[in-house]
């Protein structure tokens, strides 16, 4: 997959990367990650030497028929986890076995620690489980990463993607030490959790913004609903009003 995916990726888009040196020859590390797009667990693992290994929903892997096949072999060869999402704090829990699973082999944990998609290319506030549970109890160091406009290859609804150059920006690893045994406190996993999406604002350039990116995105699709309902109710205002002109226009002629 890095000689095929990985190298087309390269070649076509040329993306910048600065703060390589920043990851380890060899044992574990967390990459805690802006995201802004679905090419992210892409572009990252394929300007690595390294495996990176992501998270990834698990209807990318069962889903039945020869396009599901190919999904799911497409998927597993670049390095993601199937997690079963079916109930949040199941989907957490997986999250954290499977991401302290893969740092105990010595390898590269990827992790987005907004918990999804940024719905318009602000940084949002990222969630305390996973990522800090992960940190804590390996030990392992974790290394913020900022992906530069990756979310202005394909924005949505764009069939075709944009040939331009991506970045990545690699920051020093953060060792969090100082909280060790402490991955049940609610505070710490905050303090932690706060201090990665810190640095990685400061990488990116991004905006914060104070709320989960979740959130957000259902207050868009509340307003989105919301303006169409609106919409609706104008076209039957106009229509009824045309019928009743058109009724006033028949008894007026008649």
């Amino acid at each position: 997959m890095k000689v095929t995916v990985g190298g087309s990726l390269k070649l076509a888009f040329r993306p910048w990367v600065e703060g390589l040196e920043h990851i380890p020859a060899d044992g574990p590390a967390i990459l805690a990650s802006n995201h802004l797009s679905f090419s992210d667990s892409f572009f990252l693992p394929a300007v690595l030497d390294r495996k990176v290994t992501f998270i990834a929903k698990a209807e990318y892997f069962n889903t039945p028929g020869v396009k599901g096949r190919l999904t799911a072999a497409f998927f597993k060869g670049v390095g993601q986890l199937p997690v079963d999402r079916s109930g949040a704090r199941g989907a957490g829990e997986a999250a954290i076995k499977s991401g302290i699973e893969v740092l105990e082999r010595g390898e590269l944990f990827g992790i987005y620690p907004e918990g999804t998609r940024s719905p318009d290319g602000r940084l949002y506030r990222g969630k305390p489980g996973g990522l800090a549970r992960v940190a804590l109890a390996t030990g392992a160091p974790v290394l913020p990463v900022a992906m530069i406009d990756t979310e202005k290859i394909q924005p949505p609804g764009q069939v075709m993607p944009k040939l331009m150059r991506p970045g990545i920006r690699i920051g020093k690893p953060l060792d969090f030490a100082r909280y060790q045994g402490m991955e049940h406190d609610r505070f710490v996993l905050r303090a932690v959790t706060d201090e990665v999406m810190y640095e990685i604002m400061k990488l990116s350039g991004q905006e914060y913004v104070d709320m989960y990116a979740t959130a957000m995105k259902r207050q868009l699709a509340e307003a989105a609903k919301a303006e169409k309902a609106e919409k609706d109710a104008a076209k039957d205002a106009a229509k009824e009003a045309d019928r009743a002109a058109k009724d006033a226009e028949s008894r007026a002629g008649g």
